[in-house]
């Protein structure tokens, strides 16, 4: 059963950078998609950002450009590199692993942007 763990988050300055992980087990974590979704108090949870397991990518447009979404697969990691964060940044992030029709979540970690 796949398990996700994500760390990462906290409290940063607006124009400031904060770089997430989520750490999957399981031996086929290279042929998940993995997909970092974010939810902010009183909205949808809304995706930011995805990665294959070809490695190919794709962006929320309200982050393109500022976040960059990676994988090693040796370490059963994906990560979540965070740039030039903005206040509507704020949210809890969440990892998601999709494989054979199954998603899995994990539990989330806060992020602030505030001054």
């Amino acid at each position: 059963q796949v398990q996700l763990v994500e760390s990462g988050g906290g409290l940063v300055q607006p124009g400031g950078s904060l770089r997430l992980s989520c750490v999957g087990s399981g031996s086929v974590f290279s042929t998940y998609t993995m997909v970092w979704y974010r939810q902010a108090p009183g909205k949808q949870r809304e995706l930011v950002a995805v990665i294959t397991k070809g490695g190919s990518t794709n962006y929320a447009d309200s982050v393109k450009g500022r976040f960059t979404i990676s994988r090693d697969n040796a370490v059963n990691t994906v990560y979540l590199q965070m740039n030039s964060l903005k206040p509507e940044d704020t949210a809890v992030y969440y990892c998601n692993a999709q494989f054979a029709g199954i998603s899995k979540w994990g539990q989330g970690t806060q992020v602030t942007v505030s001054s």
